[in-house]
């Protein structure tokens, strides 16, 4: 069992300042596999006092000096791509292969790209043609608290931490107290890099502790958080007293449309991006909504893809999917599939309960429902399990009314070979990301929702950006 109960602050590891065991939970097994202390609020106070100290120097540091640090980060960060991968895998049950490529590898692909659009930003730009000493700046905000979440770990802490630190700011990273490992990992790797005593600070803590402390805190300018929409709503009104910057990455329910002209991977598609991570991910497409002449056999499929995907352990190579993050993560799912089943819908594979051979560890089988109505919960809540609903349209009309019925706006999804109806349908939803077609988005597209999903965007210029304060100077001579 690991120990890892201390914290970086200051450029160095320390104890807490009063302990508070917590244990980290392998979900394939249930055993504990490490220990960790949540901070309390002197902890917070040191890290956010060296991430403040820290501050005029790094803001001031060229970007060039800034982003060499980076660009060793990255290199250290692709060494050790087997360790993190194992941390991942161990903290939050994602099967060693996908941790190795996918988690691992949105990391590293984060950091590049974000490296390479910090180059490209225009820090200092005229104002216009118009006003030609008049100088728009673009500065570091200051101090940062960054609250990440521990179903894509690596993913969401490099979309805060990089842009953070390229733009000049000063950070106190609280990761998941659930996925910890992960994040202490890195900040080993941010100390390689040789980054400045303060720069970066991690913390561990739950929300209700170090959470809440980051998010209402003095001296944090601003509160960068990816999770539930509850707590984001929390934070914001938590944040509110001290008027600073809260850019939030919340919940989703996505909806894919498939049209009757789709490509006849569509459906399969569609099923396997929702049970990967094992639906793990706000941006599933965990809503199938099939055209009705098509719509029996869209079923029929979904079906099959769900009794063939295998359920194994995290540390199994290979294209299972894994367990689900912890027991209360395991029961609010059995409560959303029985209340489906309560409340009609059609249940054509899976079900509550285990996998077989599988009574140890978070395993949850993954589950299709037909004939669901957007009415009923599972059409409404994000489950956050391999769990996918799918509902019947008969026009274009009525499956843009269905997509955008709904609290979330984080991705909607659209299946056509009509090009023409491809763009009509994507301007219509009310969603910040649309993918046409199983195609990705590309590198350094802004990643963010509408409505309930939150507000500001990751990910390339826009994620620079949420990390900017824009100050005008006039009577600027170059």
């Amino acid at each position: 069992m690991l120990d890892k109960r201390q914290f970086y602050i200051n450029g160095r590891w320390v104890p807490p300042v009063r302990a508070n065991d917590f244990a980290v939970i392998d979900p394939s097994t249930e055993a504990t596999c490490a220990l960790i202390s949540l901070g309390g609020q002197a902890d917070t106070d040191a890290a956010v006092a060296a991430a403040r100290a820290a501050f005029p120097a790094w803001s001031q540091t060229p970007l060039e000096d800034r982003l060499s640090r980076l660009d060793t980060l990255l290199g250290i960060y692709t060494e050790r791509n087997e360790e993190m991968a194992a941390a991942i895998s161990c903290e939050m049950g994602a099967p060693i292969t996908m941790a190795s490529a996918a988690q691992c590898g949105a990391g590293a692909s984060h950091i590049k790209t974000l490296i390479r659009c910090a180059r490209d930003f225009a820090f200092e730009r005229p104002l216009g043609a118009h006003a030609p000493r008049s100088r728009i700046l673009y500065e570091p905000i200051g101090v940062c608290g960054l609250i990440t979440p521990w179903n894509w770990p690596m993913n969401q802490i490099t979309l805060k931490v990089i842009p953070a630190l390229a733009t000049g700011c000063t950070v106190v990273l609280k990761p998941s107290e659930i996925a910890p490992l992960s994040a202490m990992l890195f900040a080993e790797m941010i100390d390689a890099a040789g980054l400045p005593p303060g720069a970066f600070n991690l913390v561990n803590g739950d929300g209700p502790g170090v959470g809440t402390q980051l998010s209402g805190h003095p001296d944090v300018d601003m509160i960068s958080f990816t999770g539930s929409t509850r707590a984001g709503i929390a934070i914001s009104k938590n944040a509110a007293d001290t008027v600073k910057r809260v850019s939030l990455e919340l919940g989703g329910k996505g909806a894919n449309l498939i049209f009757a002209d789709a490509d006849e991977k569509a459906v399969e598609r569609g099923i396997k991006r929702c049970f990967n991570n094992s639906g793990q991910s706000c941006n599933a497409p965990t809503r199938m909504l099939v055209e009705r002449s098509i719509y029996d056999q869209a079923v029929d499929t979904a079906t099959r893809i769900a009794q063939s995907t295998a359920v194994g352990p995290a540390a199994q190579p290979g294209g299972h999917i894994g367990p689900v993050v912890s027991a209360t993560q395991f029961d609010k799912i059995q409560h959303l599939i029985q209340t489906g089943i309560d409340e009609g819908a059609r249940l054509v594979a899976g079900g509550p309960g285990k996998p077989d051979d599988h009574a140890t560890g978070y395993f949850v089988r993954p589950t299709v429902f037909a004939d669901v109505t957007n009415r009923m919960t599972i059409a409404r809540e994000e489950i956050f399990g391999p769990v996918l609903s799918i509902l019947p349209f008969d026009s274009e009309e009525e499956a843009i009314a269905i997509a955008n019925d709904s609290p979330y706006g984080l991705t909607h999804y659209v299946q056509t070979q009509d090009p023409a109806r491809a763009r009509r349908v994507a301007r219509q939803l009310r969603a910040g990301m649309v993918e046409v077609n199983g195609q990705p988005l590309g590198a350094g597209a802004p990643f963010g929702g509408y409505k309930q999903s939150g507000n500001g965007r990751e990910g390339g210029m826009w994620g620079l950006e949420d990390f900017l304060e824009v100050k005008v100077v006039g009577d600027w001579h170059d």
